[in-house]
């Protein structure tokens, strides 16, 4: 069943008494598990995950990771598996996303490998795509995503596709002054919807969730979030805010 869903993504912020403070005061708003139409995900730095997972236990809360490595162990200094996020609780983690493509050469070649370790764990994944702005400047913005749906995920089955959850990221409309309109994004989430119908089905297409993730704030949360085809948000600098992360949520 498609839900909806609010993804704070933390990236490298909050040290352990900060997520701790962060995350209970979410709680004093979200005590208890929301109805089954509705989700709250956070991802910490691989150092909190542990402890934020022990505090939402039995929760509104769920827990993501925010990357991992394709292979199960071996010699990949500093990397972090699937088998020990799986053990210590984290049964979602973040694939995918701009900066791990842009910073970090992310490629659509490896991230086919860490989808497909992700999936063989029985991890959710929050899959992460989406154009620059010389794609958008360009026009070329729908192929690119396209593109990038079609190299990483349009091998999968379509069973697969119960364990992924898109968010489409214009990473023109981050930190760069220009702003994406509600309309935007609704135009791309109906493309995305279209294409995952051509490869698969209707059914598929109408089930899975697609987030926005191009600067949802409190300001803004209530309008994108009403398109039909924004599902909900992946919210970056927002959800360190408990106050503006809460009425992103409420506005669902």
């Amino acid at each position: 069943m498609r839900k909806n869903i609010v993804a704070g993504n933390w990236k490298m912020n909050n040290d352990l008494e900060a997520s701790k403070l962060l995350i209970n005061n979410l709680l004093q708003e979200f005590p208890s598990k929301l109805d089954a139409s509705k989700r709250i995900i956070v991802a910490p730095t691989f150092v909190n995950l542990y402890p934020i997972v022990e505090i939402t236990q039995n929760t509104a809360i769920e827990v993501a990771a925010q990357n991992m490595h394709f292979a199960q162990s071996g010699a990949f200094t500093g990397e972090i598996s699937a088998t020990m996020l799986k053990g210590i609780g984290v049964n979602i983690v973040i694939l995918g996303h701009s900066e791990r493509r842009s910073m970090f050469n992310e490629t659509d070649e490896m991230l086919v490998k860490k989808v497909e370790s992700a999936l063989q764990n029985k991890m959710e994944i929050i899959f992460c795509f989406g154009e620059m702005l010389e794609d958008r400047k360009s026009g070329n913005h729908f192929n690119v995503v396209e593109q990038q749906l079609t190299n990483a995920l349009f091998q999968l089955n379509e069973s697969a596709w119960k364990q992924i959850i898109l968010a489409y990221e214009p990473v023109w409309a981050i930190g760069t002054g220009e702003t994406a309109s509600p309309e935007q994004a609704q135009e791309m989430h109906a493309f995305i919807r279209q294409i995952v119908s051509k490869k698969y089905s209707q059914e598929l297409a109408n089930d899975v969730s697609i987030l926005y993730g191009g600067s949802m704030k409190a300001s803004n949360a209530k309008e994108l979030l009403s398109n039909s085809d924004v599902d909900g948000g992946l919210i970056g600098g927002a959800a360190l805010i408990a106050a503006e992360f809460t009425a992103i949520i409420k506005s669902m």
